[in-house]
């Protein structure tokens, strides 16, 4: 994987831009496939404009907890309210803005960096050819790659497509971004960058963010609050300092007591 190239930085401080994220509740989440109970009554509340990291090893149910938030799987009990209306309303899912950042970033390779950030606005017709790129152009100086709009993501390195990916989700303005795995497969270095960036972010627009992660030093680093899940249950749920002081061994295991991220996240200014 290549480092990041020179312009691959975060772009400095805005605070003209308005504080806009929503609120995010779990209640008795459950689910099970062939009989084997996946989910097992997840309760949690994300509050707005909060960093919210829902950690846990392998196989602990992130995923299908992320794919209940954005809707692609129902529970079999339980509830998800975002605004403090239940999402299993299809007026609800229209009513706020939710973006997602796919592990993989899921850009196209055959448009520039340009058409794959406003491909939303021009697929669905809702800007004049002028608008979009202005709107590109506003998004992509938001994580810092103004000048990559003519380039082809081959072109990039993996965290500066990840950043593209998160300037595509901006372009609807979103209350609620989700994140899975938003350091997969990246350098360290990368891996920094990014975190930096959904910092940067809640700072910059006060956007809630849900981020789905098994590294440590990216929750570490950036979260206001963690939430550590195991076989379907939340086994801790806190400020850093509060998850890293729990004496359930399952959490310190999978901790693994290495408390060095927590001094690079301080440095980073990702806790409030």
């Amino acid at each position: 994987m290549n480092s990041p190239a020179p312009n691959d930085q975060p772009k400095s401080e805005d605070t003209s831009l308005t504080r806009k994220g929503v609120a995010v509740q779990v209640r008795g989440l459950r689910k099970s496939f062939n009989g084997h109970e996946v989910l097992k009554g997840l309760d949690f509340e994300v509050k707005p404009g909060e960093v919210f990291v829902i950690m846990g090893p392998s196989g602990s149910g992130k995923t299908v907890l992320l794919k209940h938030l954005i809707g692609l799987e129902e529970p079999d009990e339980g509830e998800i309210l975002i605004g403090g209306e239940s999402i299993q309303s299809p007026e609800v899912m229209s009513k706020y803005r939710m973006a997602m950042v796919f592990q993989s970033g899921a850009l196209l390779n055959s448009l520039t960096v340009g058409e794959n950030v406003g491909l939303y606005l021009s697929e669905h017709r809702l800007k004049t050819p002028e608008e979009i790129e202005r709107i590109v152009a506003e998004k992509l100086e938001v994580v810092g790659l103004k000048d990559t709009v003519n380039q082809m993501p081959s072109e990039l390195s993996g965290g500066m497509k990840k950043r593209v990916a998160i300037a595509r989700a901006l372009v609807i303005e979103p209350q609620l971004i989700m994140y899975d795995e938003p350091t997969s497969e990246l350098d360290p270095l990368s891996a920094v960058v990014i975190g930096d960036e959904i910092v940067h972010l809640k700072k910059r627009i006060g956007v809630t963010s849900l981020v789905v992660s098994h590294d440590r030093d990216l929750a570490f680093g950036v979260a206001d609050r963690i939430a550590v899940i195991h076989e379907g249950k939340i086994l801790a749920i806190g400020t850093p300092d509060e998850v890293i002081k729990r004496e359930e061994p399952m959490v310190q295991k999978f901790l693994n007591a290495d408390l060095r991220h927590l001094e690079e996240g301080n440095k980073r200014g990702g806790r409030r």
